[in-house]
């Protein structure tokens, strides 16, 4: 009975400090640092109790004050980072339209684009992996070995880059080399119309095309709007990779854009509409989105590096860059802004966006496929960064650090990373239980 009574009162005890420490990270983040009004924080915190998933998307700060407090025998070296997507997770990939207008399946978030270890991205999204199966009703074993098959899949490909097998500059997952379910989106997103996004959001008036108001979609104020066009003739000068003429960039319409994200909660997004073409009377209308982006999460918890922050001061310019550095081929209209001081980045509203569903992969063998896919394109969005070194901030190949990193033995990185994944995501379901008390007692959610 002593004994029962000591365990009961020294899981009390860490119950009560992990939770205050849950409430001291989320004030200090949330609160200070991101200055979230108190709606903001409301606002945030019910999507984040819909899941422990949803949590664990809106908690990255939490994440790096763990692990960068953890010893892990396969980091790279310090001082040989990795420019790395600093947010990864399973929703975190998806298709899109690249430069040369094909649909490839890719990383499509960089808001937290940095340098550090490698294997904070790992350790991210193996985390995702678990969470999002578990989800789903997959037991531990088929959580463990999705972890192992996405991990195994970053190993190989991160030596066929080493190897000069594949070249990382190169690399695109696309209708021809997808497999499965991956394959089956693509060619989905084949059959649909340029104009399908377009038609959703705006509507065809007398004179010109139009954003729909709606519960999403908002008319700025008069003062709003005359700062996006005032810092337009800005941005128009940062887009590098096309040469358009001003027509092109015309705006015709603006919409603020509300109720997206999770951890973006808070800061501002607009929807502009862009002339675009003159061909089509408005059906080639292109829809860009402007996105506001502060110091992203990692920048708090890894190393400080004068080199990056030299070259990306401006969020917006860290972002674009971060995304044009990883892949083969980006968005065309990537480019960035500053307006009353806030810093943003502009992308295409592609069209052809679309994320796979959980729910929708059948089985294990489907799931297995996805994960390889997303563990191979992980490999090439951190050897890609640098594939050109004489440009880049960084003046190494990625790859070899992360090779050696990573050490001989496959397996054993592998199982390494799904134990600690699985672990560590019993752990965010704990910490997800005592947020979910807390925003109930807290915001009334």
């Amino acid at each position: 009975m002593v004994n029962q009574s000591i365990t009961e009162g020294v899981i009390r005890t860490r119950t009560k400090l992990r939770r205050d420490l849950l409430i001291s990270v989320f004030d200090e983040f949330d609160g200070s640092i991101m200055g979230l009004s108190p709606d903001n924080r409301r606002e945030k915190y019910s999507k984040m109790a819909q899941s422990a998933f949803s949590f664990y998307r809106g908690s990255a700060y939490l994440f790096y004050f763990d692990t960068t407090r953890q010893y892990f025998p396969y980091h790279s070296s310090p001082s040989r980072p990795t420019w790395i997507q600093g947010d990864l997770h399973f929703e975190n990939f998806g298709a899109f339209r690249s430069e040369d207008g094909a649909i490839v399946y890719d990383v499509n978030d960089f808001d937290e684009g940095y340098v550090g270890s490698y294997l904070y991205d790992l350790l991210r999204m193996a985390v995702s992996l678990a969470l999002v199966a578990r989800s789903l009703g997959h037991g531990q074993d088929e959580q463990r070995g999705l972890i192992r098959s996405y991990t195994e899949a970053y190993y190989r490909q991160i030596h066929r880059f080493c190897d000069h097998k594949d070249q990382p500059g190169s690399y695109v997952v696309d209708e021809n080399t997808a497999r499965g379910p991956v394959r089956k989106l693509l060619r989905k997103l084949e059959k649909r119309r340029q104009s399908h996004f377009l038609e959703k959001v705006t509507a065809q008036m007398q004179t010109s095309r139009v954003f729909l108001e709606t519960s999403e979609l908002l008319i700025p104020g008069a003062a709003e709007q005359a700062q996006l066009e005032q810092a337009w003739g800005f941005y128009t000068r940062t887009v590098t990779t096309r040469s358009l003429n001003e027509e092109h960039f015309r705006i015709k319409d603006i919409a603020v854009k509300r109720g997206s994200g999770t951890a973006s909660i808070g800061l501002n997004r607009y929807y502009i509409l862009i002339e675009g073409g003159m061909e089509q009377a408005g059906t080639d209308d292109t829809v860009l989105e402007a996105k506001e982006v502060r110091v992203p999460v990692p920048a708090y918890f890894l190393p400080y590096s004068d080199s990056f922050w030299q070259a990306f001061a401006h969020q917006g310019k860290r972002v674009s860059a971060t995304q044009q550095a990883m892949h083969h081929k980006a968005d065309p209209y990537l480019g960035f802004l500053t307006m009353d001081g806030r810093e943003f980045y502009v992308r295409e509203r592609s069209p052809y966006k679309k994320r796979l569903k959980p729910g929708s992969l059948a089985d294990m063998d489907e799931w297995t496929a996805v994960t390889r896919q997303m563990g191979s394109l992980t490999a090439k969005i951190h050897a890609r960064a640098d594939s050109d070194v004489d440009k880049g901030i960084l003046d190494y190949h990625s790859e070899h650090e992360i090779a050696k990193a990573m050490g001989a033995d496959a397996e054993a990185f592998a199982r390494y990373l799904a134990e600690w994944a699985y672990g560590y995501a019993g752990q965010v379901e704990k910490d997800y239980a005592m947020f979910v008390d807390w925003v109930s007692e807290q915001y009334g959610i």
